[in-house]
């Protein structure tokens, strides 16, 4: 059944509503019975944590749109709260809601590690790079205490498996030892996710993610530690954000970043609406801008699923912004060379088997 919507802003929450999941056969509107039932407002929800046991750790991706064919995703939801996250609509696969229940209703995986370790130990397996952070952000709260991410790494950095990261999250910090040995053996990149130098927009539109300054000392301990990092401004939000281009890649090159990407807002499925009550309960003045101008990159819709085109967009304001991009990163010294390339010459199918050098006295 669809709970119903509650179209008022809860502290430290992304979404303004929670709609039920678009495969659920009935609704449920609140309506005010004449007793003033509908004058409080209710608690902001507190986050709980679900329990998902899935059959295999790795997920294999055909899209010619992200640069990786295998990721794995150690939570399902996200506390971070992101309004733009186009991962809210899976929530609907669990008879959940892309609005409040995506950022309150949190599935961990026990056991992921041991799972993803069975898998590539597996006759046959084909080592390709794992993303970690592809769906959503693998250093969001719940790992401070279950530390499912820390132990992917780990089996990882066992099977000499390159893996690359995702996150917006400040604790990605905590793992800079297994980070930086990754690194020093070419398996490992992060790319921090940095949407707006302004703490103020910040709060709003990611509300439990680090803040800028966080992410940005995140960019700079990594480099210092050796960690390739790239810096991704996404997404660019037409007449929000888009503004702050070059001054963020500019704070991005400062911090250390040698690379740096961008993506448009995407709004797949009920996250159009669920952006639109967003941005009516926080930029009034400008959300008929924004969403034209949206519609004006998508060819007259909110969303453009077509692969090739729904990263960037099209029309003369995409290629605007490419080109203030591309112009920056070239000042700027970015993207001057393709990029770490991860090495998977060194994986081993079985960590305790010698291996050839040790046999004759080489360094591994």
């Amino acid at each position: 059944m669809r709970r119903a919507d509650r179209n008022h802003v809860e502290k430290g929450r992304g979404a303004v509503s929670n709609p039920g999941g678009r495969f659920e056969s009935t609704s449920v509107e609140a309506a005010d019975d004449g007793w003033g039932s509908l004058e409080e407002p209710p608690r902001s929800p507190g986050t709980t944590l679900l329990v998902d046991r899935p059959r295999r750790a790795i997920t294999r991706n055909d899209s010619p749109d992200v640069p990786f064919e295998q990721s794995v995703n150690p939570y399902q939801g996200c506390e971070h709260g992101c309004i733009y996250c186009f991962a809210r609509p899976s929530h609907s696969y669990w008879n959940l809601g892309a609005g409040l229940d995506f950022e309150t209703r949190i599935f961990h995986k026990p056991g992921l590690a041991q799972l993803l370790a069975r898998e590539l130990a597996a006759p046959g397996y084909v080592c390709k790079p794992i993303n970690l952070g592809a769906n959503t952000d693998p250093y969001q709260p719940a790992e401070r205490e279950l530390g499912t991410t820390r132990a992917l790494l780990e089996v990882l950095l066992r099977y000499r498996h390159p893996v690359t990261i995702v996150t917006k999250g400040a604790l990605v910090l905590r793992d800079l030892d297994l980070l930086t040995e990754l690194a020093g053996l070419r398996l490992t990149s992060v790319v921090v996710s940095l949407t707006t130098l302004d703490d103020g927009l910040k709060r709003v539109l990611e509300p439990r993610a680090a803040s800028p300054r966080a992410r940005l000392g995140v960019v700079r301990a990594l480099a210092q530690a050796g960690v390739p990092v790239t810096v991704m401004m996404a997404p660019v939000i037409p007449a929000l954000n888009d503004h702050e281009m070059e001054a963020l890649l500019a704070a991005a090159a400062g911090a250390g970043a040698r690379h740096a990407g961008w993506m448009l807002l995407r709004l797949p499925h009920e996250l159009g609406a669920l952006f639109e009550q967003w941005l009516q309960a926080h930029y009034p003045a400008r959300a008929g801008r924004v969403l034209g101008l949206l519609r004006e990159l998508r060819g007259g819709r909110l969303n453009d699923p077509r692969f090739g085109h729904r990263m960037r967009g099209e029309g003369a304001y995409a290629r605007l912004l490419s080109g203030r991009f591309e112009q920056a990163c070239r000042r700027l010294g970015l993207n001057a060379d393709r990029g770490p390339e991860l090495d998977c010459s060194l994986f081993r199918g079985d960590p305790a088997a010698p291996r050839q050098a040790d046999l004759f006295g080489g360094i591994a």
